[in-house]
């Protein structure tokens, strides 16, 4: 039987995206050395079509990119990237899929998986907000600040969509405005 509560002590990075979000990941994890110790989630709010992202990521990283799946255990060292048409939890050191909550208009899966984050994850957590249209993510930020967790938007220049990186930085609860590049050095400083 595997015991689910010896994993909690590692950082899960919730990087969330949308527009011009593929720029912002892969350099990020081209920046991210493989035996990090983190967990790298990608949030990249999709409604209608697949996602492509777990078969283009795996050329910018060493590390292990996985599509989510029900229950599927968090670990370090691995990318997760979230389905589409999906919300995204975490319960029990699990990932959790549930019908999206959301299905007309900007979709806020950012927003639902960073407030399961604060609720359910006892690790580390660092939230990263990258390109992408409307503001999803902005209203979870308080939360993540409230647990200690630390926030990162992406510089709005950098961006080729800068809708949400500007969205987090208005709510007031961004820690760091930084590229891609600096994004990994800084979750690098983080996660020692």
């Amino acid at each position: 039987m595997k015991t689910k509560n010896i994993a909690k002590d590692f950082p899960i990075v919730c990087v969330g995206g949308s527009a011009g979000g593929l720029d912002a990941y892969i350099r990020l994890l081209q920046n991210l050395p493989a035996d990090l110790g983190v967990a790298i989630v990608i949030v990249n709010h999709l409604r209608t079509v697949a996602t492509m992202l777990h078969e283009i990521l795996p050329r910018y990283t060493k590390m292990p990119v996985e599509l989510i799946t029900e229950k599927l255990d968090v670990e370090p060292n691995h990318v997760y990237i979230i389905p589409a048409k999906r919300d995204l939890h975490i319960l029990d050191n699990e990932f959790r899929l549930k019908p999206i909550s959301k299905p007309r208009g900007w979709p806020d899966v950012i927003t639902v998986f960073m407030r399961s984050l604060t609720e359910n994850w006892d690790g580390k957590l660092i939230a990263v907000i990258v390109s992408g249209y409307d503001g999803d993510g902005a209203a979870a930020l308080c939360g993540i600040k409230e647990v200690g967790g630390i926030t990162i938007a992406q510089k709005p220049d950098t961006a080729s969509q800068p809708d949400m990186p500007e969205s987090a930085i208005a709510s007031g609860h961004i820690d760091f405005v930084l590229s891609p590049e600096d994004i990994a050095r800084e979750i690098k400083k983080i996660a020692i």
